[in-house]
């Protein structure tokens, strides 16, 4: 018996198309490594089987009479998804981002396994970069596994086990998909009725997948009355995309939280509201007093009834109050805002999600785009993922890995998508862009470290 995609999972693939790739990306850059990208490829390869289906890919079953099914690829060549590239010197952080928009810019191949990993070398003081894509259809929880998080370890003498021996099974032939299809109806005669779902309008599809993501997305919708207004954040996307980042140290973060309260996230979000406010200005739009700018807020949560390794993400909707031009205002009313995740369901713990996960930024920022893609895009402007990672260094390859940056998907109307993660005493911020319309993100990551260097000088 094949492995059926679920409805959600499903749901990507109908929905996604060339102009809005829906893959989610990390960037990992690494101290030089002793063996150059030959260590890095031999690295992937052997920890494949951690992460078997990523040597599988999707097959359709005919008239989709049912959702695809996962099957391994009889084709798989890992020289295809592991792909080699360099900068050119002085191998500077713009170029190294130049190469990550265009890798981020093109979808992913349905005929193959939906991921792909670019090694990259050319850096100043020889570091390397590997730049992953995977797509959210591949994680399907917290309990996921994703090939960033099995190349890292918690220390550089960790020997590389041997390749296995894998030998693909047989792909299902179009007879065997559509008995599977009809005897999966018999059992489950509901299947007819998602299927069915999943293959009409977005209206419908979204609302099927508001009830299967989380029951937290109905109650977000509530304060969802007024749609966010239209501006560069909210336009029909082109195919290109541009990247920036941004850096803050988590000691100056923690430095806020503990002068003027909220949680750490909340500080976050006041920073990118602030930056958001100056950034705005400095295109010549309109910042009232009253103006927001509506963000989804994916938040790992733990139900009253949920063990913890059942917890779920949900989508929380939050106004991030940029016409408020005092800051520590801004971080009390997105602090209040914040509080209704734990009267809604228990949120997790920082350090208890980094235990149940290890460090896994692609699978949590995918799984927060999944919650995301549950809300019609009608509905917020931005989505804005916060995962928070060790604080401790990791290693791939016996290289050390200094620095993290997630690369969020953009949803079809929308401009922009924010990641946040932090890891050894520092946070990583990766925004995601349409380069038609938010083409001066630079800037927006600029205003960012701005906005903490002010806050952190105030309270100092």
């Amino acid at each position: 018996m094949t492995e059926r995609l679920s409805t959600l999972d499903a749901s990507f693939l109908y929905l996604e198309d060339d102009g809005a790739p829906l893959h989610v990306a990390g960037v990992l850059v690494l101290e030089p490594v002793a063996g150059g990208l030959d260590a890095l490829a031999d690295l992937v390869e052997a920890r494949l089987p951690l992460v078997p289906r990523y040597r599988q890919r999707i097959v359709q079953v005919p008239g989709r009479l049912a959702n695809p099914v996962w099957a391994d690829d009889p084709d798989f060549d890992v020289a295809y998804h592991v792909r080699r590239s360099a900068v050119p010197r002085p191998g500077t952080q713009q170029q190294l981002l130049d190469l990550v928009s265009r890798v981020t810019s093109r979808p992913l191949d349905r005929n193959r396994p939906l991921w792909e990993v670019y090694l990259v070398e050319g850096l100043a003081e020889k570091r390397v970069a590997v730049v992953t894509k995977t797509h959210p259809a591949l994680v399907d929880g917290l309990g996921a596994v994703d090939i960033a998080q099995v190349l890292l370890e918690p220390g550089p003498d960790v020997a590389v086990p041997p390749a296995d021996d894998w030998v693909p099974r047989r792909l299902p032939g179009r007879v065997e998909l559509v008995l599977d299809a009809f005897g999966e109806y018999v059992q489950r005669p509901t299947s007819a009725v998602e299927v069915a779902w999943s293959a009409v309008g977005d209206l419908r599809s979204t609302a099927a997948r508001v009830r299967s993501v989380a029951g937290g997305l109905v109650r977000a919708t509530r304060s969802a009355v007024v749609p966010p207004r239209h501006g560069p954040l909210n336009r029909t996307a082109g195919r290109q995309r541009r990247v920036a980042v941004a850096r803050a140290s988590l000691e100056d973060l923690r430095s806020i939280r503990k002068a003027h309260g909220g949680t750490v996230t909340d500080v976050l979000l006041t920073v990118l509201t602030g930056a958001m406010r100056d950034w705005l200005l400095s295109r010549g739009e309109p910042v009232l007093a009253s103006t927001a700018v509506r963000a989804l807020v994916p938040v790992s949560v733990q139900g009253e009834d949920q063990e913890l390794p059942g917890s779920s993400v949900s989508a929380h909707l939050v106004d991030l109050p940029v016409g408020e031009p005092n800051p520590w205002v801004r971080l009390a009313r997105l602090s209040y805002a914040m509080r209704g995740v734990t009267r809604s369901g228990r949120s997790v713990r920082a350090d208890t999600l980094i235990a149940l996960t290890g460090f896994a930024p692609p699978t949590l920022h995918a799984v927060g785009a999944r919650a995301a893609r549950g809300l019609s895009r009608r509905l917020f402007s931005l989505v804005v993922t916060n995962v928070p990672g060790p604080q401790q260094p990791l290693y791939a390859a016996g290289a050390r890995m200094l620095e993290v940056f997630p690369v969020v998907p953009l949803l079809g109307g929308q401009g922009l998508a924010v990641g946040m993660t932090s890891y050894d005493g520092h946070v990583y911020v990766g925004l995601n862009a349409d380069r038609d319309g938010v083409g001066d993100v630079d800037v927006l990551a600029d205003m960012v470290e701005q906005e903490v260097t002010a806050l952190t000088e105030s309270v100092r």
